[in-house]
């Protein structure tokens, strides 16, 4: 995740890419493949003796980051007033060079000892990186954070998601639907719906009375989240995982696809989306869902600060429910996330920071500056009726039942590109769901070579 969890669009989505390299971009996120600056690092070992005792002499622990966002400065002046021997040498790249910098920064003999990973990249490959399971079971994250949440950072050859772990996350991002509680009353609306059929119920009772049933941003292609949160109801979300890895074997010319996509394109010509939704980029999306433009918005957390300021205790959140009320809960979303260096001087300091970002206190500092907290304990809250409040309690249930599925606009390179083009001709009718999801597969399949 590069600097403030905003729409990724913006941002760029966050994948960690395979081994294989590509030098395409994505969405302005570049690949870390290559080791500039020098042969690659030593393997890291992969087992062996670790330590989870912090010293108590005078440290520095270096980072190396694009991180822009408060968060990451918060988080180690939090841990530096717990441990006022360790002083942090914080350098920042910016992040259009940051990627393409990283091989020669870890490759250096000043190497960090620990670095923002925007994506794998080669580093794991490349030994630039150490292998995080032995501080994972001295420390017992399995038990503190959700699988899916962890396995989104680990890899096997030329598999994601499953395999040795190689980043911490420091924070998520999380899409979902937003909704107006106003619009909700007038309509008779008491909550959120529990089930696909009452949500498409809600939508349909909104243009009956002549309210704006969905908001959504497709400058940004995000009529993509739309797409993938239906995938997510309709097939196992490993599946879902799987496609959004790349990883070989799996389609979206599937029947949970066709049906995603066919309701997609039903919904727009039913008129559920906004006629301009084309035109519309995320911000300006937001801003007509907080003027009361739009029973449900589709959009992720780093709009909640502002739906809450535009909309005190106005707004709520849910992630979309399944075709049945006891469905998995099922969000889509990624982290902010570092790495050990291979030339780390402090491993096991750096360590014992990563292992602070799955406390409760780090947890309430990476909600306070606008991410979804690593850590599931219940102390960790926002303001009583406000909308990060509900992306709380939606998180636990993600996280409770491993339901986080990566985001599909990562699959490749340009796949973003991709689903934003075939999404803009899709709602607005210029193309069939068969059609969309065959320019969609051929792209994944693109990215197999």
């Amino acid at each position: 995740m590069s600097s403030t969890p905003r729409a990724p669009r913006r941002r760029a989505f966050v994948r960690p890419l395979a081994v294989v390299c590509t030098a395409a971009v994505a969405a302005g996120a570049l690949s870390a493949c290559g080791t500039p600056g020098g042969a690659p690092a030593k393997a890291a070992p992969t087992d062996g003796a670790v330590s989870t005792a912090i010293p108590t002499e005078k440290v520095t622990l270096s980072i190396l980051t694009s991180d822009e966002s408060p968060t990451t400065k918060a988080l180690t002046d939090a841990f530096v007033k717990k441990h006022p021997n360790v002083t942090i040498d914080y350098r920042f790249t910016a992040y259009d060079s940051y990627n393409t910098s990283l091989g020669l920064a870890l490759n250096s003999a000043n190497a960090p000892d620990l670095a923002l990973l925007n994506l794998l990249g080669n580093t794991a490959k490349a030994g630039q990186i150490r292998p995080l399971d032995p501080y994972a079971k001295a420390y017992g994250w399995d038990k503190t954070v959700s699988a899916s949440q962890l396995d989104q950072w680990r890899s096997q050859g030329n598999q994601l998601g499953a395999g040795k772990l190689w980043a911490a996350p420091a924070g998520f991002s999380l899409v979902g639907v937003y909704y107006n509680k106003e619009i909700a009353s007038k309509l008779g609306i008491s909550g959120p719906p529990k089930t696909l059929d009452e949500f498409e119920k809600q939508v349909a009772k909104a243009k009956a009375a002549g309210q704006l049933p969905i908001q959504v941003s497709n400058l940004d292609g995000h009529s993509s989240f739309i797409f993938q949160a239906l995938v997510n109801q309709f097939q196992k979300l490993s599946d879902s995982t799987a496609w959004a890895f790349n990883n070989p074997g799996f389609t979206v010319e599937s029947n949970a696809g066709t049906k995603a996509a066919q309701k997609l394109a039903d919904w727009a010509k039913k008129g559920y989306l906004p006629e301009g939704a084309n035109g519309v980029d995320n911000a300006g999306a937001t801003a007509a869902f907080t003027k009361g433009q739009g029973l449900f918005l589709f959009d992720g957390n780093w709009d909640a600060g502002v739906v809450d300021k535009a909309m005190p205790k106005g707004a709520g959140f849910f992630t979309l429910p399944g075709t049945t009320p006891d469905a998995q809960a099922a969000g889509v979303g990624t982290s902010l996330a570092y790495a050990i260096s291979t030339k780390a001087k402090n491993p096991d300091l750096a360590a014992a920071f990563l292992n602070f970002l799955t406390t409760p206190e780090a947890g309430q500092i990476q909600l306070d500056n606008g991410f979804m907290p690593v850590s599931q304990d219940p102390s960790i809250k926002a303001a009583e009726g406000s909308v990060r409040a509900d992306f709380v309690a939606a998180w636990k249930k993600v996280g409770e039942s491993n339901g986080l599925t990566p985001y599909f606009n990562n699959a490749t390179p340009t796949m973003n590109d991709v689903l934003t083009s075939q999404g803009q001709q899709l709602i607005a009718g210029k193309t069939s769901a068969a059609a969309y999801l065959k320019a969609v597969q051929a792209e994944w399949t693109k990215g197999q070579k």
